[in-house]
């Protein structure tokens, strides 16, 4: 593909260069460029990618584009100046990769919580009702001809365009990602095409990046209005949700609800939690649909919810939905249980916000007969906001709470943990900064009828402690620790 259909619809602000130049490739990282690719030097919070373009140029790229002038940094090739770097690479990706979302049932799912589980009830759903999906969120990204740990919930632009040529290509018709309001902001979904995009909820979260409240649910409202101004055909929103009538408002004919109330167009008219399982009947606009999903807690019924939107925009039968709700055993790292024959519940989630971390909690005391202990901290070089509120959410909604590390990166672990500390107003807490010793202590204290709640790194393989990287997975520590204990036993 030549330089000059790569362009095609881009409003560059000058172009020097052969446009019959061919482009073999897209890189957004001079590491990753190989002879023939075009180069994006891309701005970043921490790298300015024009820093790497003769290194780029170096290795064989054979065009670059950037926000700033040549000035002579690779006068042997052409140059493209753009006015945003990032909303010029979404839109040659989508040339190079042929736009492969126009031929897709590109579902899109945003808010601060529930985006991975509500992706993974959505491609259960697909997968029963015989149509295979691709899924790209947090935990992974997995589809036709590819299955990897995620970098990142939201891919860049090409590597977006990219996989899903390859979900196109073997013939796949359905997608189901989450969008982060980072992707959002950073246009790394610019150039996709939306059929159904799905409103989950908004709390506390990402203020480090947005800066308040209102500028992080406007990057998350852009997925509504439509990112590359085709609206998506359904909104699934959140009714019960403070911004539903806001994102209603963009098209109210667009719009399916759910929530838990019965002005909702889904909604559960009853449901009970037991041990195993959740047992639901849901009032639909395809008629009642009864439920059993191994999900548990109100968090998951709305998850479920929101899933029940996607299908039935999609025109899913009941029977597949249903089927396709309950074949879904457990989304990794999300209220996912750790059983090693103990006489307590252990559970492990990714709850990293103080309304997660609420959710959560209120959802395991649900299925609690005994006392609620909770494990948790905060992630270092993030919001820092959120501290002393998820402090206060688990002094209010446990037991017993202790209070260690999560991926305190650079930060001082103790510093992180003074300010969860300054949120508490209860004496049943104590401080173990090293998250093991701190697992093993909740397992210890323990006893029959108890849950012990591992929350902040859900599915996460590692802790990143100051610039390193340690293998630590909640779910095999705890699996551990309760091996070991059950051996002290005996």
């Amino acid at each position: 593909m030549t330089l000059r259909d790569l362009l095609a619809g881009l409003n560059a602000r000058s172009v020097t260069g052969k446009l019959d130049t061919e482009i073999l490739g897209l890189a957004y990282d001079s590491r990753q460029v190989c002879p023939g690719y075009l180069f994006f030097a891309i701005r970043g919070t921490r790298l300015d990618g024009n820093r790497f373009i003769r290194d780029a140029v170096g290795k064989g790229a054979a065009a670059v584009v950037s926000a700033l002038g040549n000035e002579g940094a690779a006068p042997s090739v052409p140059w493209i100046q753009v006015e945003d770097e990032r909303a010029a690479m979404a839109a040659i990706a989508g040339n190079f990769y042929g736009h492969p979302t126009k031929d897709l049932h590109l579902i899109g799912v945003t808010g601060t919580n529930g985006k991975t589980t509500t992706t993974y009830i959505v491609e259960s759903i697909l997968k029963a009702a015989g149509k295979p999906a691709a899924v790209l969120g947090t935990i992974e990204y997995r589809g036709p001809g590819f299955d990897s740990v995620a970098e990142r919930t939201t891919p860049e632009a090409p590597d977006l365009e990219k996989l899903f040529r390859q979900v196109v290509d073997a013939g796949w018709q359905h997608a189901a990602m989450e969008v982060s309001s980072h992707a959002i902001q950073m246009k790394r979904v610019a150039g996709l095409q939306f059929e159904v995009a799905v409103f989950t909820n908004l709390s506390r979260d990402h203020l480090d990046f947005h800066g308040d409240m209102e500028s992080y649910f406007q990057a998350k409202r852009k997925l509504f209005e439509g990112i590359n101004g085709v609206r998506p055909r359904v909104m699934v929103l959140n009714a019960d949700d403070s911004r539903y009538e806001d994102l209603r408002t963009i098209d109210p004919l667009r719009a399916i609800s759910y929530g838990m109330q019965v002005a909702a167009d889904i909604y559960p008219v009853q449901h009970s939690f037991g041990w195993e399982a959740t047992d639901a009947m849901f009032k639909t606009p395809i008629g009642e649909l009864k439920v059993r999903t191994s999900l548990m807690g109100k968090a998951n019924v709305y998850n479920v919810g929101a899933a029940i939107g996607v299908a039935v925009a999609l025109g899913i039968p009941a029977q597949a939905i249903a089927r396709g709700i309950e074949e879904l055993r457990h989304v990794p790292g999300r209220f996912e249980i750790v059983s090693a024959g103990q006489p307590f519940r252990v559970i492990v989630d990714y709850a990293h916000t103080d309304d997660a971390l609420e959710k959560v909690l209120k959802s395991a005391r649900e299925i609690t007969r005994g006392r609620l202990i909770v494990v948790f901290g905060c992630g270092g070089e993030r919001d820092r906001t959120k501290r002393p509120v998820m402090g206060q959410v688990a002094a209010r909604e446990s037991d017993y709470a202790i209070i260690t590390s999560d991926n305190p990166r650079g930060e001082n672990p103790i510093a992180i943990i003074r300010e969860i500390e300054e949120g508490i107003k209860s004496a049943n807490y104590r401080i173990e900064v090293d998250r093991r010793k701190a697992i093993r202590l909740a397992l210890t204290e323990a006893m029959e009828g108890d849950t012990v709640l591992i929350a902040g790194k859900g599915h996460e393989t590692y802790q990143t402690i100051g610039t390193t990287v340690h293998p630590f997975d909640d779910r095999l520590v705890a699996k551990e620790l309760l091996d070991e204990l059950n051996a002290g036993r005996n």
